[in-house]
């Protein structure tokens, strides 16, 4: 008897044909036509994305996210109607800010009581339908929408990522009904060509002559850098341009690499005093340049926001001062930039030289600072953020890969590849970290993955799920906990608003202080992994070798660094 084709296995046949390499799940009651159709292409050797399967959903999407921003190569979740779409929105919005292209799904509640393959077979099936499933989460997608026909895959499944990979990219989201999947189909599934993608945006060359001659005048230029970093190109484009035109350079708020830390016009990560000085300042995608209530640049200075959408869209409320907006690929406009300033010839050197030598010596000078407070922190009675990035330092290897979702500060771990570092989500949705760093981990099986973690980030990050992934799919990770007993940012938040306030006779700890904890470094000997929990500043380093040793024999590792601030 020949077999019907379901309307499931053209669907992840199209998810293959789009270039989507992993599909993480956490599967439900709506998974059954998607599991027939895996099972059927075993038994056919049909191309189709790997199966991840993820025992929490922010486990999925998270890793997924790794998986992205590591390779640039969007992926695909689905997980379980409502409840499941609930779970996963935490990390969804983290994509969401970051413009992380994922097409992102979830089963639908069957819709019908009777009669088709796939209704209703359970009392679950009426409580967690939906008025409007999608509703939960349209504010962080670029495109929702329902599967209606199964005959409609190929063509529903081109136009989520065709939406998703168009400039600026970012997830989008696919609710698939389980009679739709158990349709029945043709049983030839016709060849159709990929639709093109549209090439990022070109800078006008009437933005890049204004640009090239407010820099030329300037006597105090400055760039301030936010997520540039997501792209190789555009890092390297501007390590070019600062190199050959001095051009102080300034991590501003960064979740990805910026410079090169021995490049002589980096300038650390913190915008003052050179913010106040500057007479003209440059962003790079930077969706906050500075804390106006904290900082401010001067009032006669001009500023140029650069990016694929400078004026954040799907931020509510953002005031930043603009004199020149160039909405275009960041890497192409550094490059036509860093090309007309070379043509401007002497006129665009005449304070070069001056720069150069300011900022060459304010760089070394900075990072001789830095390695004197780092040699002064192992000295303290405790563990601090300086000795831990410090240790770690001594860690990591060229190609070495940190997935920071708290303590990571570059000034005292010095990283020179561009695609070394990922910090996380300005959304700041905890439990990132650790999933994200098995994807990154998934996208390079070969380098070492670091992922450095607060206390409160690595418990929402479902430590447990987390942690049979990285057993169940042999994706050893090296994890730092940075334990300090508090939520840090909530302290932190107190005291800036009530500094004087009843609140501050505490020191800001109620809400914030945990008390105790678990003991993280035996959550993961559960899994077959490796940890140790260390206390005191001298032993931090050899504790941290004997794990990465742990890690590079292909067994994952954790270290439960107990802090004092």
């Amino acid at each position: 008897m020949t077999e019907s084709r379901l309307a499931a296995q053209n669907y992840i046949e199209a998810l293959s044909d789009q270039g989507i390499e992993y599909l993480f799940i956490n599967p439900g009651t709506d998974f059954p036509p998607i599991v027939e159709a895996y099972a059927r292409a075993q038994t056919k050797n049909v191309r189709v994305p790997t199966p991840i399967l993820a025992p929490h959903e922010n486990a999925a999407v998270c890793m997924a996210h790794g998986y992205t921003m590591v390779t640039g190569r969007a992926q695909s979740v689905m997980l379980h109607v409502n409840v499941g779409t609930a779970n996963g929105i935490c990390g969804l919005i983290n994509a969401s800010r970051e413009r992380i292209p994922m097409l992102f799904t979830a089963g639908r509640t069957p819709f019908t009581e009777d009669g088709p393959e796939g209704t209703r077979s359970g009392r679950i099936h009426w409580a967690q339908e939906m008025y409007d499933q999608a509703g939960m989460l349209r504010e962080v997608v670029k495109w929702d929408y329902e599967l209606k026909r199964g005959d409609h895959v190929d063509d529903v499944v081109e136009r989520a990522m065709e939406v998703s990979q168009s400039t600026p990219t970012g997830p989008v989201y696919l609710s698939l009904p389980r009679e739709a999947l158990g349709e029945t189909v043709a049983d030839v599934r016709p060849s159709r060509p990929r639709r093109a993608r549209a090439a990022p945006a070109n800078p006008s060359f009437e933005d890049i002559a204004t640009l090239c001659e407010w820099i030329t005048a300037a006597r105090n230029p400055l760039i301030l850098v936010g997520s540039a970093g997501r792209s190789v190109a555009t890092t390297d484009a501007l390590a070019a341009l600062a190199q050959d035109h001095a051009l102080p350079v300034v991590s501003a708020y960064s979740s990805y690499f910026v410079l090169p830390h021995s490049h002589p016009m980096f300038q650390g990560s913190m915008p003052s005093p050179l913010l106040q000085q500057a007479d003209l300042i440059i962003t790079i995608e930077t969706d906050v340049p500075w804390i106006p209530s904290r900082e401010k640049p001067d009032p006669d200075a001009r500023v140029v926001q650069i990016g694929e959408d400078p004026v954040y869209r799907s931020y509510p409320m953002r005031s930043f001062r603009s004199d020149l907006l160039i909405a275009a690929d960041p890497a192409k406009t550094l490059l036509h930039l860093n090309d007309a300033l070379k043509k401007a010839g002497s006129a665009a050197q005449a304070n070069t030289s001056e720069r150069r030598s300011i900022y060459s010596r304010r760089s070394n000078q900075m990072r001789e600072r830095w390695k004197t407070e780092a040699a002064a922190s192992g000295e303290k009675r405790g563990i601090d953020q300086t000795w831990l990035n410090h240790c770690l330092a001594d860690l990591l290897e060229r190609d070495s890969i940190v997935v920071s979702e708290y303590a990571f500060r570059p000034e005292y771990c010095p990283l020179e590849r561009p695609g070394s570092f990922f910090g996380s989500s300005s959304a700041g949705g905890l439990g990132w970290g650790l999933p994200a760093a098995l994807g990154a981990k998934l996208a390079s099986p070969d380098q070492l993955v670091v992922a450095l973690l607060g206390d409160g980030a690595y418990m929402f990050a479902n430590p447990i799920a987390c942690h049979w992934i990285s057993a169940a799919q042999k994706l050893p990770i090296l994890t730092v906990v940075y334990n300090n007993l508090r939520y840090g940012a909530v302290r932190k938040a107190t005291l800036d608003m009530y500094g004087r306030g009843a609140a501050a006779g505490n020191d800001g700890r109620l809400f914030a202080d945990f008390g105790s904890l678990p003991a993280f470094h035996e959550v993961i000997t559960a899994h077959g992994g490796y940890g140790e929990a260390v206390e005191r500043p001298h032993d931090l380093p050899a504790a941290l070798a004997r794990a990465k040793a742990m890690v590079l024999s292909g067994r994952q590792a954790l270290v439960n660094v107990i802090c004092t601030d």
